[in-house]
């Protein structure tokens, strides 16, 4: 199978390096700055062995590649912001043999959040969710980081919207060979659940920098609390913590990367790389959603998802709110929200003659 990557990013470029490095047949989508760097100086991934150099197709769209070949597996690795793009662009491609890639190729998605591939399954017959557990970090144009060891990441993977299948369980064994786990699992969603809520913590490092303070430890806390109260009130299962440790273990362990520092997540680097986007509204923004959808209050979730919007439209620099600055709104978010539902209760008790 030949693997085209879309959006030859942080993840997708190690994912891509790291196919490549075990003999997998790779092209690498990319645009702008990125393109040009990984066509004239290939694609520089650094890991703790070392900086490796992949000389490796690169396209900008499925134009450079002419007619998609019958064993051609689609990587989405985009932002969730940027998958209606990347669906126009690749799924009326031609297949050799007839057919478009919407109608025969397979599509995994790569991304955090569970939108992507709903949105993906109104375009292709054969959509592949992937929980993605791999710290890496766009350094700039050409170089990207991934400190992970002995494992570069752990990717579960499944046929959305569940169930396993040959291809996913194809494409595990590859990945098994380029330094991922990849189990293949009929309930993935349970795992990108999980992930959903520990993601949420990305929109807090955006604004106001790292998490590694009590105050903002603690905010994060109450934050994914909304979340578990939204997915408990929606039944959505999800994964617990136990069991999240008990597959992951120390099978990835950050070592330091000499002038390659972790940085933030990917809503911090979205920030940092000045992209005026951010996947906010597929993370905060699912959980507000499922509120609105069940009656459950976020009030801490949106402001999350407001602050890292405006943050990444006014590209204003990753993590300058002071901390107790992001609490101090937080916490009137929260009276605010109280005070409504007071108000709410009070005028229907005065309807109801109590």
């Amino acid at each position: 199978m030949r693997y085209i990557i879309i959006g030859a990013g942080a993840v997708g470029g190690t994912v891509g390096g790291r196919l490549a490095e075990a003999g997998h047949e790779v092209v690498l989508v990319a645009r702008g700055a990125q393109y040009a760097a990984l066509r004239d100086g290939g694609l520089r991934l650094r890991v703790p062995e070392g900086e490796l150099t992949h000389r490796l197709p690169v396209v900008e769209g499925p134009a450079g590649l002419g007619v998609l070949r019958a064993d051609d597996v689609l990587v989405l690795a985009v932002k969730t912001q940027d998958t209606e793009g990347a669906l126009d662009a690749w799924g009326p491609a031609p297949v050799e043999g007839g057919g478009t890639a919407a109608e025969r190729l397979p599509l995994l998605c790569a991304q955090n959040g569970v939108e992507g591939q709903r949105v993906a399954l109104r375009r292709f017959r054969q959509v592949y969710g992937v929980c993605v557990w791999l710290p890496a970090t766009f350094v700039e144009p050409g170089l990207v980081s991934a400190a992970g060891s002995p494992l570069t990441g752990i990717l579960h993977l499944g046929v959305y919207p569940h169930g396993t299948d040959e291809t996913a369980r194809r494409i595990a064994a590859d990945l098994e060979k380029s330094r991922f786990e990849a189990p293949v699992v009929p309930d993935l969603a349970r795992w990108q659940y999980a992930k959903l809520l520990s993601n949420l913590a990305n929109a807090v490092e955006a604004v106001a920098g790292p998490v590694d303070g009590e105050e903002a430890q603690a905010l994060v806390e109450r934050v994914q609390a909304e979340g578990v109260a939204v997915l408990e009130a929606a039944g959505i299962a999800y994964t617990s913590p136990e069991e999240q440790r008990e597959v992951r273990g120390d099978k990835i362990t950050l070592l330091p990367l000499d002038d390659a520092p972790r940085g933030g997540g990917s809503s911090w680097q979205s920030l940092t790389r000045g992209t005026g986007t951010i996947e906010a509204d597929y993370l905060n923004g699912e959980i507000a959603l499922l509120g609105r959808l069940h009656g459950v209050p976020t009030p801490l979730n949106d402001l999350l998802q407001r602050l890292a919007n405006a943050y990444a439209r006014e590209r204003k620099e990753a993590g300058s709110m002071p901390v107790g600055e992001l609490v101090r709104l937080a916490d009137e978010a929260v009276t605010a929200v109280e005070k409504q539902r007071s108000g709410d209760q009070r005028s229907g008790d005065q309807r109801s003659g109590k």
